[in-house]
C-alpha cells in the first residue's frame, strides 16, 4: 500500500512543498500520453483507498478523484499530443507531459517519479527522485497516476463519440484484440500513433499498396 514514507523524509530535510509526478498512455495505440502532478504538505491525510491506478476498477479511480483533490494541496494536469509523440518519441513526448503537469502546480521543492532514472536533458523541474514501481509506495504519486488514468480515460471516451468503431470508450486506445481489429476494418485515424505497431504496419502496407498500384499503372501506360 502507498504511504506518505518519501515524502515524510522529504519533510524532514526542510523540503516541505513535494510533488508526485506520474504518466499515463505510454503503450497505446491512439492518443495522447497524459501526465498529473499531485503537490502534498506536512499536513496532508492519508487516503488509505489510494493505490496504482492500474490495480483500480475504473469506478473506483472515479471516486477517488474528489477525495484525492480536497486532500492534496494542488494538482496539475500535462499531456503530449500524439504529433509531439511522433516528433520526440513517447520517451521525451512522457517527459514533456510531465513538464506541463509541473508547471501547473506552480512552485514546489522536490519532485517524486515514478520509475527508473529520467536521463532526458529536457527534463529539468529542479529536483527530484526517481521511484521504481513509486505508484505502488509513495501516495502522492499513486495520487498523480489516479488523476492522469482518470483524466486519459475520459479523453478517450471522448474522442471515441467521434471516432466511433474503435472502443476508446472502453480500451482506452490501448491495443486489445477490438481495437486491433477496427483498425484493420476501419483505418488509421488522426489520433492513432503512426510508429506505433498495430498502426505502423498498416501505414506501411497502404503505402505498399499504394506504390503497386503505382506500378500496375505504369506497367499498363507502357504496354499501351
Amino acid at each position: 500500500m502507498p504511504s506518505l514514507n518519501a515524502e515524510k523524509r522529504l519533510w524532514a530535510e526542510g523540503l516541505l512543498r513535494v510533488v508526485g509526478v506520474d504518466e499515463v498512455g505510454m503503450a497505446t495505440l491512439a492518443g495522447p500520453v497524459v501526465a498529473a502532478a499531485c503537490l502534498v504538505t506536512p499536513d496532508v491525510r492519508l487516503i488509505r483507498a489510494v493505490r496504482d491506478s492500474k490495480v483500480l476498477t475504473r469506478q473506483q479511480r472515479e471516486e477517488l478523484v474528489p477525495e484525492i483533490r480536497a486532500r492534496v494541496a494542488k494538482i496539475g494536469v500535462g499531456a503530449a499530443s500524439v504529433a509531439e509523440i511522433h516528433r520526440l518519441n513517447i520517451y521525451h513526448a512522457s517527459h514533456l507531459a510531465m513538464l506541463r503537469a509541473l508547471r501547473q502546480v506552480g512552485e514546489y521543492d522536490w519532485v517524486l517519479v515514478d520509475g527508473r532514472r529520467i536521463v532526458d536533458p529536457a527534463f529539468a523541474p529542479g529536483r527530484h527522485t526517481e521511484i521504481v514501481k513509486g505508484d505502488s509506495k509513495s501516495f502522492a504519486i499513486a495520487a498523480a497516476s489516479i488523476v492522469a488514468k482518470v483524466t486519459r480515460d475520459r479523453l478517450m471516451s471522448k474522442l471515441a463519440a467521434k471516432y466511433p468503431g474503435y472502443g476508446w470508450e472502453h480500451n482506452c486506445g490501448y491495443p486489445t484484440i477490438d481495437h486491433r481489429k477496427a483498425l484493420r476494418a476501419l483505418g488509421v485515424t488522426p489520433y492513432h500513433r503512426q510508429d506505433f505497431g498495430t498502426v505502423k504496419f498498416l501505414i506501411m502496407r497502404e503505402h505498399q499498396m499504394a506504390l503497386e498500384l503505382d506500378g500496375a499503372e505504369l506497367a499498363e501506360v507502357s504496354l499501351s
